[in-house]
């Protein structure tokens, strides 16, 4: 009953923290309306496919992830938990990790042991990292074949590039010497414990280094052992970032924008500003950018404005609402009820009469029980008989 209380009451905060949000950025959500009307249809039914399609590519992707630890699983069962991620990551903004923690507590009250999921986790980080650094790369060839690559874009960029790197260097240095790696965290590790005994009335907090090493080595080694589902992980990855690349130049075709290298480019600042930001997911950072962004290609600033709000509402509003709904079914916050059979045992149980306390008669419940059971599994001699 208290963790049902624990949760109930976590799932309250949950709430009160989304309606916050809706309430202080509640504006953009009816400019949004207002704009979409002057679109074209057909572009943005696409876009929103498209963007679909990126979450439905997560989940193959995170289904994968977790075969590469040896804990299979199936896409479906994926697909709340990349909404639920999602809206953690926005009520509580912390560098994506917030989702990763959701990601990993689901796996664990499904069973999966912690450094597993938290192998899986970190694997799916890193292709979703890789998938984007791949678009990317590829954009920034286009812009630069048509001559608007900017330098400023090139650097934030190499930002993104720098922490893929960290993550690979970590996996590979944390497999072949994880000692060397533990030494040069441990001093996070007593500054954290020492900031968290200040600000917590002396409570400190769990050794982490050791526990984190482990989930590097042994997502490391899953990698190195299984190279093709590997493989596959970062494939879904940059599938669901192609998708999320063809949504924005949909609704900038809604539009009216035609020129390929102010989408490419408008694409790579949005999802580099989002990734970056200190807001949460960037909003109104990640819109005010996008402005910026297609100026510099010569879009006027009504047209720049309309796929700014369009392009956000379908990547920020649609799957915040979404996973304000589908969080309640992942195992972190979904209530566990028994199974039929248990339930049927416990009803009968509740209904036999106590003469005497179950102490005194031992087997006598369990004795009744059995003969209930005999007798409502084996037909009687008249049905029998007829």
């Amino acid at each position: 009953m208290r963790f049902a209380n624990v949760r109930t009451l976590l799932l309250g905060v949950v709430i009160i923290i989304a309606l916050a949000i809706i309430w202080l950025r509640g504006d953009q959500f009816l400019e949004l309306i207002v704009t979409m009307e002057r679109g074209s249809i057909i572009p943005l039914v696409l876009a929103v496919v498209l963007q679909f399609g990126k979450y439905v590519s997560q989940s193959y992707a995170y289904a994968e992830s977790f075969k590469v630890v040896g804990e299979p699983t199936r896409a479906r069962e994926m697909l709340p938990l990349v909404f639920g991620s999602y809206f953690m990551n926005v009520i509580a903004p912390s560098f994506n990790t917030a989702g990763v923690m959701l990601v990993i507590d689901s796996a664990r009250k499904r069973g999966v042991p912690t450094g597993r999921a938290t192998s899986a986790a970190l694997l799916m980080q890193l292709s979703v990292i890789s998938g984007f650094i791949v678009i990317m790369t590829v954009g920034f060839i286009v812009l630069q074949l048509f001559g608007h690559l900017s330098s400023v874009w090139f650097l934030l960029g190499l930002v993104m590039v720098f922490f893929a790197g960290v993550m690979v260097a970590m996996l590979y240095v944390g497999r072949k010497n994880p000692e060397f790696v533990a030494n040069l965290l441990r001093p996070v590790e007593k500054l954290a414990d020492k900031l968290s005994r200040r600000l917590r009335h002396g409570k400190g907090l769990k050794p982490w280094v050791d526990s984190l090493m482990a989930s590097f080595s042994e997502a490391a080694g899953n990698i190195r052992a299984k190279p093709r589902a590997a493989a596959r992980v970062f494939g879904f990855s940059t599938l669901a970032s192609t998708c999320e690349l063809g949504c924005f130049c949909l609704v900038g075709v809604a539009f009216g924008l035609l020129n390929p290298p102010a989408l490419i480019g408008g694409y790579v600042i949005a999802t580099l500003f989002s990734w970056i930001a200190i807001t949460p997911q960037g909003v109104g950072v990640v819109e005010a950018m996008i402005v910026v962004g297609l100026a510099a290609y010569k879009v006027n600033a009504t047209m720049a404005t309309a796929i700014s709000l369009v392009y956000r509402g379908i990547v920020f509003w649609m799957p915040f609402a979404i996973g304000a709904v589908l969080i309640r079914r992942t195992k972190s916050f979904k209530r566990e009820l028994p199974n039929s059979r248990e339930a049927a045992r416990l009803a009968r149980l509740k209904r036999l009469p106590a003469s005497r306390p179950s102490s005194m008669l031992p087997g006598v419940h369990e004795s009744r029980l059995q003969a209930s059971e005999l007798c409502e599994s084996e037909p009687s001699a008249d049905q029998a008989e007829e």
